[in-house]
């Protein structure tokens, strides 16, 4: 029994917890939310991505762009996985 690695550092399990109780989220949104700078949230994002287990969606809004993130079937899946091997782990 092992955690998975990618999702058990704490900071890309705040944002995986964020997105797996919402359809979607923007980048403003997951900022307020987790009080991560720009920069920390995009290099995060981007490893969660690059696993298979968020969607990212980059749009413009007028002349603005929006960022919109989604956890994939995989992410919710690796997360449930996640939260269960833990709850063993913890005999609870």
């Amino acid at each position: 029994m092992s955690l998975d690695r990618v999702i058990h550092e704490p900071s890309r399990l705040k944002l995986v917890t964020l997105l797996y109780v919402v359809d979607e989220a923007d980048f403003l949104y997951l900022s307020d939310q987790s009080g991560f700078s720009a920069g920390n949230l995009s290099s995060h994002m981007a490893k969660l991505e690059a696993a298979g287990y968020v969607e990212i969606e980059k749009e413009f809004v007028g002349k603005k762009p929006r960022t919109v993130y989604r956890l994939s079937a995989e992410g919710r899946r690796s997360f449930e996985a996640y939260r269960d091997t833990l709850a063993n782990m913890l005999d609870l």
